[in-house]
C-alpha cells in the first residue's frame, strides 16, 4: 500500500569544473547536497549534468543516495532525476531507482515530487515498503 509524505529541504549545489564544448549550450555540472525534514528526516548527496540553451531551455538529470529515517525504518536508497524546461512549462520526474534499497528500507518503491515557494524548497513522497 502506498503512503505520501510532505516535508521541505535545503539544497547545497557545488558546480564542478567542467570543459565546455562548442556551441551556444551551456553545460554545468554540480554536486548537490541536501538535509530533509519532515516526514523524512536525513540527507542526501548526488550528482547533476545539465544543459541551458540560449532561449532558456533546459534539462538535467541527477542521481542522489539519500540518507533518512522514514515510517520509523532508518536506510537509504537511490532517486533518480529527469527535468526538461521549457517555455511552456517544467516536465520532471524523480523515482527510485529499483532495488536500491538498503537497511531498513530495502524494497523500497516510489516517486518524489518537488515544488519551490519563494526560494524555499518542499517535496511529496510517495512510496511504498515491504511488510516489516
Amino acid at each position: 500500500m502506498s503512503q505520501e509524505i510532505t516535508g521541505a529541504y535545503t539544497l547545497k549545489a557545488s558546480p564542478q569544473p567542467l570543459k565546455d564544448g562548442e556551441g551556444d549550450t551551456t553545460l554545468v555540472m554540480m554536486t548537490i547536497d541536501k538535509q530533509f525534514t519532515g516526514g523524512m528526516v536525513g540527507t542526501s548527496l548526488g550528482h547533476l549534468l545539465g544543459a541551458r540553451t540560449p532561449t532558456g531551455c533546459a534539462g538535467y538529470v541527477a542521481q542522489e543516495r539519500v540518507n533518512v529515517t522514514l515510517d520509523g525504518r532508518q536506510g537509504n536508497f537511490v532517486l533518480q532525476h529527469h527535468s526538461l524546461m521549457t517555455a511552456a512549462g517544467e516536465n520532471l520526474t524523480i523515482t527510485v531507482v529499483p532495488n536500491s534499497g538498503g537497511g531498513d528500507l530495502t524494497g523500497i518503491t516510489g516517486s518524489m515530487a518537488v515544488e519551490i515557494k519563494d526560494g524555499n524548497h518542499f517535496y511529496r513522497f510517495t512510496y511504498s515498503l515491504p511488510a516489516s
